[in-house]
């Protein structure tokens, strides 16, 4: 597995992103009806994009299955593809994000039990819910901070 920052961020490693994080989606927020993801999927492209720090994890094929970005000291999003999860892919993210970029903050969505599983795994805890995400949208969020 390569981690590494990513600067060039061409159409065709978006394109692989929003396949990555539509996977990844699908597996993980049960609570969300495919048209609502594909509607989110439509402001993917711009949030990879526009994120300042994007991070990403590829397998020996060089082919992306992990990302992550960062925004100050704060994780925006992490999304690892479902024949990824558990062997510690977005563990190893996560640290390097810690280590590299002093993450130390996040969100996560309440209806996503394991993500917020993993994230107290790795010293995270809850300091604010909000009933709405960023956009509004009745999608609960849980804010952590690292201990």
């Amino acid at each position: 597995m390569k981690i590494r920052r990513v600067e060039d961020r061409s159409p065709l490693l978006i394109e692989q992103l929003v396949r990555v994080w539509g996977d990844s989606v699908k597996a993980t927020h049960l609570f969300l009806s495919d048209g609502e993801i594909n509607t989110i999927r439509q402001y993917v492209p711009q949030a990879l994009a526009g994120i300042s720090h994007l991070i990403v994890a590829r397998d020996d094929n060089d082919m992306p299955v992990a990302f992550m970005g960062i925004e100050g000291r704060k994780l925006e999003m992490l999304f690892v593809a479902p024949g990824h999860r558990g062997p510690g892919v977005g563990k190893e993210l996560l640290q390097y994000g810690m280590k590299e970029y002093s993450v130390n903050e996040l969100g996560v969505n309440e209806q996503n039990p394991q993500a917020r599983g993993f994230y107290e795994h790795l010293g995270f805890w809850v300091y604010k819910r909000t009933a709405t995400d960023e956009q509004g949208m009745p999608y609960p969020i849980l804010y952590m901070k690292l201990d």
